[in-house]
C-alpha cells in the first residue's frame, strides 16, 4: 500500500532567522519517511528569503523535496489567509495530509512517520497540539499552531477562518470546527512539539494592536459559536509563483460543497463514485435515517449530518438545492439527466417488488414513503405524474441557476457526459481511469 504524501506547510514573513534554523533540521529529521515534502510560502517576506532558499536548497527543490511558493501581493501578514494559501500549495503538490508547521517550529525526528501511522490507525482523526496549562513541563508557546489534517478535512471545514486576519485563535477555531464536523481530535505526542523561544515583540510585529487582545475571551467566543464551515469557498485565494518562477498560479475559490441534484435513477451513483475517485468525501443515500436527518436538519437552516461530507447526491439532496445554496454559499451543483423514457422505465422497475429486492423495505420505513410523496405528490408509481415531476424539476433547476452558469453543470448521461465535463467544472485533473458507470437497480428507499 502506498504511504500517504505528507506536506509540511510553512508560511513565512519576516521570520527568515527562524527558517534558517528550523527548515534544514526538519528536513534532516524526517528522512526516514521519504514520501513527505516541505512547502514554504513566502508571504511577501522582506528579508531575501527566496534568495536564501534558492542558494541553500536548490537541489532539494529540483528533487521535489521542497516546493517554494511566493505571494508577491502581500501587505501585512494575514495569519489565516497565509495558512490557507500554504495548504492549497500543499494540495497543488498532491499531498494527502497537510501539516501546519510554523516557521519557528521543530518537528523533531520521526514526526512524518508518526503522522502517517496516526492517520492509518484512526481513519477519521486529525492531529493537534495541546498546550496544557497545568503541566510542570510546559511546552513552548509557539507549538499551538501544529495541526495535521487530510485534504478532505481541510476542504470540509473551509480551511482556517480568514476573519482572523491578525494573530488570534485561528488554530483553536479550526480544531473546534473540525470536531463539530465529526472528526476525531488526537493529540500530537509531546516529543514532536518544540519551537524556538521568542518574545511577543516578534510575534506581534505585524499587528501590534493584537498584543493587547484578550486571548481567553477570543477562545471563549470560539467555543460559544456553532460555526462549522468557514470562508464560503474563498480559501487562500490569490496569485502565487512556484519555485522562483514567473508563471502565475491563480488560486481561485474552491467549492464550499458539491451537490448532485439530478433526480434519482439519473446515474447519481455513478456521479457519487466519480467524485470519490476525484478524492472527494462523497455521501449518497446511506439509509432512511441518514436521509431523514438531513431533511429535518435542513429545516433549521443547515445540516450537520450533511456537512460531514464534502459532496452529496441523491434524495433528499435533489429537492433541497435552493436551501443548500442558501446554507452553503459558494457551492457547486450538478444536474444529471437521462432520456425521459429510459428514466421512466428505470423508476418503474425501482418501484417494482419484482425488480427491486429492497422494495418491501420501504413499507417498514415511514420516511421513505414520506420522501417519495414530497417529491412526486404520491407514494405509488404513476407514470404521467412521475414524468411531469421529472420534467418540472429539471426545468426549475435550470431556471434557478440561469444567471449563474458557473455554479451549475448539466450532465446528460445518455449523451456520454463524463470526466471532461466534470473535471472542467471542478477544475480537477482528469483521472487515468474510465468514468464509472454504476448500475444500481435496487435500493432501500
Amino acid at each position: 500500500m502506498t504511504e500517504p504524501l505528507i506536506a509540511f506547510c510553512t508560511t513565512c514573513k519576516g521570520r527568515l532567522q527562524h527558517l534558517r534554523e528550523t527548515l534544514p533540521q526538519n528536513m534532516q529529521d524526517n528522512l526516514d519517511y521519504p514520501n513527505c515534502k516541505f512547502v514554504v510560502l513566502n508571504y511577501g517576506s522582506p528579508d531575501g528569503m527566496n534568495d536564501y532558499l534558492r542558494e541553500t536548497f536548490g537541489g532539494f527543490v529540483a528533487m521535489g523535496k521542497l516546493a517554494v511558493y511566493s505571494f508577491r501581493e502581500a501587505g501585512g501578514f494575514q495569519m489565516a489567509h497565509a495558512k490557507n494559501m500554504a495548504h492549497r500549495a500543499g494540495m497543488i503538490e498532491r499531498a494527502d495530509i497537510l501539516v501546519n508547521v510554523d516557521a519557528d517550529n521543530f518537528t523533531r525526528p520521526g514526526f512524518a512517520r508518526f503522522v502517517a501511522q496516526q492517520f492509518a490507525a484512526h481513519k477519521n482523526a486529525f492531529l493537534w497540539s495541546c498546550q496544557r496549562k497545568d503541566s510542570v513541563d510546559r511546552l513552548p508557546r509557539g507549538i499551538s499552531g501544529r495541526i495535521a489534517v487530510t485534504r478532505n478535512q481541510f476542504l470540509k471545514a473551509g480551511g482556517y477562518d480568514e476573519k482572523y486576519d491578525t494573530w488570534g485563535p485561528d488554530d483553536v477555531d479550526f480544531k473546534v470546527r473540525l470536531t463539530r464536523l465529526g472528526c476525531e481530535p488526537r493529540e500530537i505526542d509531546r516529543q514532536y512539539l518544540d519551537a524556538i523561544r521568542h518574545g511577543d515583540k516578534l510575534r506581534f510585529k505585524d499587528y501590534r494592536h493584537a498584543a493587547t487582545m484578550d486571548g481567553e475571551d477570543s477562545i471563549q467566543q470560539v467555543h460559544e459559536s456553532d460555526t462549522t464551515v468557514a470562508n464560503n469557498g474563498n480559501i487562500g485565494c490569490g496569485t502565487v509563483y512556484r519555485n522562483f518562477g514567473n508563471s502565475p498560479i491563480v488560486l481561485k475559490p474552491l467549492p464550499t460543497r458539491i451537490f448532485g441534484i439530478g433526480m434519482h435513477k439519473t446515474a447519481t451513483t455513478s456521479l457519487h463514485n466519480a467524485l470519490k475517485i476525484l478524492g472527494c468525501d462523497s455521501g449518497h443515500w446511506e439509509r432512511p435515517e441518514w436521509a431523514r436527518a438531513i431533511w429535518m436538519e435542513m429545516q433549521e437552516g443547515r445540516s450537520r449530518t450533511l456537512e460531514r461530507h464534502y459532496a452529496a447526491s441523491d434524495l433528499p439532496i435533489t429537492i433541497l438545492y435552493k436551501e443548500l445554496d442558501k446554507a452553503y454559499p459558494g457551492s457547486k451543483f450538478i444536474l444529471t439527466t437521462r432520456d425521459e423514457q429510459k428514466w421512466l422505465e428505470s423508476v418503474r422497475k425501482h418501484w417494482s417488488y419484482e425488480h427491486n429486492e429492497f422494495r418491501a423495505f420501504w413499507d417498514q420505513s415511514p420516511f421513505t414513503h414520506r420522501l417519495h410523496k414530497m417529491v412526486y405528490g404520491t407514494r405509488n408509481f404513476e407514470s404521467d405524474v412521475f414524468l411531469d415531476r421529472y420534467r418540472a424539476h429539471n426545468a426549475e433547476v435550470r431556471e434557478y441557476f440561469k444567471q449563474r452558469p458557473g455554479d451549475l453543470l448539466e450532465m446528460p448521461m445518455d449523451a456520454g457526459a463524463g470526466w471532461n465535463a466534470l473535471c472542467s467544472f471542478l477544475s480537477r485533473p482528469i483521472p487515468a481511469v474510465l468514468y464509472p458507470h454504476s448500475y444500481v437497480q435496487g435500493k432501500m428507499y
